[in-house]
């Protein structure tokens, strides 16, 4: 049998800490696992490196020479996975405004966790973005069809109206739901949230006025072409003198959620989705 870095973690650990109970529980292992891979060590390298007592445990002479060499290859080995691990990415896709502070949050974690790092890339649509492998992981507002993309959801969003400063409904305090329908609509048709697919038939809204992004979008609603509907993340992100958020009462809130490609979903983006679902 050759020795295994399972080997020299399990030595190094019992040394650091004088105890097979405390090192066990730092490498997340039982106590007489913990015993027997030390024992296999010293089968291997036939030499005693740990002396134990029922009070204590003693590195011998021998033990304390192995112990720099041991530590000395964990440690170039950490820095060998850390070079390697800080020239991998992971590319999320996202339409327009990540959420804060669920973004940041989840990318220090997930950087913290893999070595790794997160690129942001802006696309009209994730989700043709993700099935093209242009993006590994694509952030999705709303319902859109995700051609058989595996999903996630994470939370869900409230939504606020968004008027021209010009409307006639500036001055509103708040709208209510069911009056949106009565007013001409502007529609983001890729990536937007709110459209005349949000009420049944015979209460949509009259005008359907359409665009294709975000930036299109907020221009339309500032042009005063018609009123918008968007999750509340816009009113605390954009900062458009032509426009005016407000509350909007008995909305349905918007459901926010990842997709990923199961074929192509590896360790990388599995801990993507866990640091997401953590920091949600």
């Amino acid at each position: 049998m050759d020795v295994e870095l399972r080997h020299l973690r399990a030595f190094v650990a019992v040394v650091h800490h004088r105890s097979y109970t405390r090192a066990a529980a730092e490498l997340s292992v039982t106590q007489p696992v913990l015993s027997r891979t030390v024992q296999q060590l010293e089968a291997i390298l036939q030499v005693r490196l740990l002396e134990r007592s029922t009070r204590h445990v003693r590195v011998t002479s021998v033990g304390q020479q192995f112990l720099g060499h041991a530590e000395r290859i964990l440690g170039e080995l950490g820095q060998a996975l850390s070079a390697v691990g800080a020239q991998r990415t992971l590319r999320l896709g996202f339409s327009w405004l990540l959420p804060d502070p669920w973004a940041q949050n989840t990318a220090a974690a997930f950087e913290n966790a893999t070595g790794a790092t997160v690129t942001v890339m802006r696309r009209d649509d994730p989700v043709a973005a993700l099935h093209r492998a242009d993006v590994d992981v694509a952030f999705v507002r709303g319902d859109p069809d995700l051609g058989g993309a595996a999903e996630v959801h994470l939370f869900d969003e409230d939504r606020v109206a968004v008027v021209s400063t010009r409307s006639s409904l500036a001055d509103r305090q708040r709208l209510d739901w069911e009056e949106i329908p009565t007013w001409p609509l502007v529609v983001n048709t890729v990536s937007g949230t709110t459209g005349d697919w949000s009420w049944p038939d015979g209460e949509r809204s009259v005008e359907i006025v359409t665009c294709t992004n975000y930036d299109e979008w907020l221009e339309t609603v500032a042009a005063d072409r018609g009123i918008g509907v968007v999750p509340v993340v816009a009113a605390r992100r954009s900062n458009h003198s032509g426009v005016r958020f407000i509350p909007l009462t008995g909305a349905p809130p918007v459901p926010v959620r990842l997709a990923y490609v199961p074929a192509t979903a590896g360790a990388l983006i599995r801990h993507f989705v866990d640091a997401a679902t953590g920091a949600a």
